[in-house]
């Protein structure tokens, strides 16, 4: 999840205790302020709203938007927040008034809550909810635990086809709604574009992946991580530009005989990629926003403001999981690729190591598969 947008709000006290009378807790990850965080026991959620749902975790995944909290760049989350917003579980208690799930159904977890009903949603904005949006391990707890509330249950999961990969199907929580709708189509990619996107972590090549439905001419992956940068290329990458070797700027410029690209999709959140994407845009193009910036970047309008330049920003609101769910069905898009690491769900904190320090570990996306 990339491009927050902060909006607090109040929100329902949680309850602790679980309403069914079964075990009163469970093990979680816990953040505990900035480069702190536990495995440890915390009470079992249980229905605080006759729209909740009670989801028992299968298996989750660490995304880069939670290193941006452990290292203090998102300081609404609070000491003692159960951290995550992915994953895929069963069903163990639904509120009175949902309909569309049950007990024992096998669920998507969105990373967006829904409430469906506010002017928001209406439009399709579910990241702007008035009592949802990113909410999962931000002003709730969240996935990287035995069990996770869902408020507004009936907009905010959906149901597993049967015999489906459970693990692409984590990849539909966040990264490639993420990757499609704050990247491509923000960024309007179109048949015969030159794409630029900075970062091939998770996201970046979620866009890679999700840009090749609309045929772009050329699609250009970079980075500092020779490894990703080999992966994007088996991706469907067709150059790929080491940054921290090789001047970016410069090869962009002898890629498309001086004129930039198309489209520059920013999936770092550090202020040198953002302003690689103004460098690099073409007169005419999109810079598209997906990066989680903790700092201030600078905006050079001094150039730009003649350019014609379009840039966007966006939370992922979601709303083209179903679509993205159809594709992963028919083989169009196998986000397993994406998998480079296995973990089970009590050695979260070994897995955190590991997705901290992809480079090193050769790290993509993670799974933590429930005990």
């Amino acid at each position: 999840m990339e491009a927050l947008v902060y909006k607090p709000r109040e929100k329902s006290p949680e309850i602790k205790a679980p309403s069914n009378g079964a075990a009163k807790t469970m093990k979680a990850l816990v953040y505990h302020g900035p480069g702190k965080k536990s495995w440890e026991d915390k009470p079992k959620p249980g229905l605080t709203k006759p729209t909740d749902a009670i989801v028992k975790i299968l298996k989750t995944t660490i995304c880069g938007t939670d290193l941006h909290i452990m290292k203090g760049d998102v300081p609404e989350v609070i000491d003692g927040r159960i951290i995550g917003h992915e994953g895929v579980g069963i069903i163990e208690e639904v509120g009175s008034v949902v309909s569309n799930f049950k007990k024992g159904d096998h669920v998507i977890i969105s990373c967006i809550t829904s409430c469906g009903k506010c002017e928001y949603c209406k439009k399709g904005m579910y990241s702007h909810c008035d009592d949802g949006g990113w909410i999962l391990g931000h002003l709730i707890d969240g996935t990287q635990a035995e069990y996770v509330r869902i408020p507004h249950a009936d907009n905010s999961l959906y149901p597993i086809p049967t015999g489906a990969d459970e693990e692409a199907l984590v990849m539909l929580s966040d990264i490639l709604p993420t990757g499609f709708e704050c990247g491509v189509l923000n960024g309007q990619v179109k048949p015969g574009d030159v794409v630029a996107i900075v970062g091939s972590g998770p996201i970046g090549v979620a866009a890679l992946l999700t840009s090749q439905f609309y045929s772009p001419a050329e699609i250009v992956m970079i980075d500092m991580d020779e490894n990703r940068l080999n992966v994007a290329k088996t991706f469907g990458a067709t150059h790929v530009i080491n940054s921290s070797n090789e001047d970016a700027i410069e090869t962009i410029m002898r890629l498309t005989n001086g004129r930039g690209v198309d489209v520059a999709i920013e999936a770092v959140g550090v202020p040198a990629t953002f302003e690689l994407c103004q460098e690099i845009i073409a007169p005419g193009g999109h810079i598209a926003n997906i990066g989680v910036h903790g700092k201030s970047v600078t905006l050079h309008l001094e150039t730009l403001w003649s350019q014609n330049i379009t840039i966007t920003t966006r939370l992922v609101d979601t709303v083209t999981t179903p679509l993205l769910l159809k594709t992963v069905q028919s083989k169009k898009l196998q986000p397993n690729q994406l998998i480079t690491h296995h973990f089970r769900l009590d050695q979260v904190m070994e897995a955190y190591e590991t997705f901290g320090n992809a480079a090193k570990e050769k790290a993509l996306k993670v799974i933590l598969t429930a005990n």
